[in-house]
């Protein structure tokens, strides 16, 4: 059975945001593990190239109607979500290590948990519906 409209999107915007957040995550080890990079520059790395695979998902499986005839509007649009949500993750990656003590990864997971729905809503309510 398959789920209804908005359920399925979520769903599939689950799973796809989890290969982008695999991507995010294994670049930003490798970013801070061999090249050194501070971990909030590491992170913005990382959390760019999540986006652009997260995108491609998104138009290719995760939603059926796209508002914007031209994807590269569509793609700007896309985008400064993700730069909003890259703030906001920066944001919790930064109090989670620097205040908290938390390890970079854990705080990365933690940050990345918190903005998927922020991401989810923006890109559904702007592009997609």
């Amino acid at each position: 059975m398959n789920p209804p409209g908005l359920l399925r999107q979520f769903l599939r915007y689950g799973a796809a945001g989890a290969l982008a957040f695999g991507i995010d995550l294994a670049a930003l080890y490798l970013l801070l593990a061999y090249a050194g990079l501070h971990y909030l520059l590491a992170a913005a790395i990382a959390y760019a190239l999540g986006i652009v695979c997260n995108y491609q998902l998104a138009i290719r499986w995760v939603f059926d109607f796209r508002r914007l005839p031209h994807w590269q509007h569509e793609f700007v649009l896309y985008v400064m979500v993700g730069v909003v949500g890259l703030g906001l993750n920066l944001l919790v990656i930064g109090l989670l290590v620097d205040q908290a003590g938390v390890p970079v990864l854990a705080a990365k997971m933690a940050a990345s948990a918190a903005i998927m729905l922020f991401n989810f809503g923006a890109r559904k309510l702007l592009l997609f519906t």
